[in-house]
């Protein structure tokens, strides 16, 4: 997604970004990609392509497991973020949705939303946020006095998203949201994450090893494998790759769907790889 004149400049951008953890292990590899101004992105690849890594250097929470941004830059709006920490990085407007549902398990659904606005203290407008994050997510308002540890997978999911909102996000980083739900939790989840991106104008950038229904929301789309962005290009671009289709959609070239072992096997023929 490069920029082009009269094209206005993205509201994320990560240039040309080096990775490493522990001071010798080369995580990304020269990463760059845009988020622009109440768009959705996607960023597809299998387990371990990078992905998290990624979302976390965006954040600031790299440095917590010893992770660093040895080259490159992260900005938001053409300000650099990615030596910020990540309590500063969230009051500039970017805030993760962690991988596996975090949640403070002791504590109540509504004191799990009133976390997210930490950065902006209390009063009136916080328990308006709090109606409006309710809106949204209708199934936590009968649990909003329940502890979280003992609500639904698919409610943590909601939980995690609504306190992330809570923060008044300018770009929402969801880390795998559709992980371990059933399929009808995944589909209300993603009509919700495009409900969220179209009402409030929160850009998105989703991290999804479900290719297909990160498609369906997503108007641009990154590929990672090893550490490194192999492709990229808008939705139908993406969509209709041969590779894509064969590889992170499970669909052969005639339309049938191959086996999971097949996918996985990869026969390191791809394309972007010759």
């Amino acid at each position: 997604m490069s920029q082009t004149n009269g094209t206005p400049p993205p509201l994320l951008a990560v240039n040309n970004v080096e990775v490493i953890y522990d001071h010798v292990i080369l995580v990304l590899k020269g990463v760059s990609l845009r988020v622009p101004e109440e768009g959705i992105v996607a960023l597809l690849g299998a387990n371990g392509a990078g992905k998290s890594t990624t979302l976390k250097a965006i954040s600031g929470l790299l440095r917590t497991e010893r992770g660093e941004v040895t080259k490159g830059t992260i900005e938001l709006r053409g300000e650099p973020i990615h030596r910020h920490n990540p309590s500063e990085v969230v009051r500039r407007g970017v805030v993760q949705v962690m991988e596996g549902r975090h949640v403070f398990e002791h504590l109540s659904v509504e004191e799990n939303l009133l976390t997210g606005a930490y950065t902006r203290g209390s009063g009136r407008a916080v328990k308006d946020d709090l109606e409006r994050v309710y809106a949204y997510f209708p199934r936590l308002v009968d649990r909003r006095g329940v502890s979280a540890g003992y609500i639904s997978g698919g409610e943590q999911q909601m939980l995690a998203i609504g306190r992330a909102l809570m923060a008044h996000p300018r770009v929402m980083l969801l880390d795998e949201p559709s992980m371990g739900l059933a399929p009808m939790l995944v589909a209300e989840i993603y009509e919700i994450v495009a409900r969220l991106n179209r009402e409030e104008k929160v850009a998105m950038l989703l991290a999804e090893q479900n290719a297909a229904m990160a498609l369906r929301v997503a108007q641009y789309a990154y590929v990672m494998e090893n550490g490194r962005v192999v492709l990229d290009g808008d939705r139908g671009t993406i969509s209709e790759n041969e590779d894509i289709k064969e590889f992170y959609l499970g669909l052969s070239g005639v339309g049938q769907r191959r086996s999971y072992r097949d996918v996985k096997s990869y026969r390191r023929r791809k394309r972007w790889l010759s």
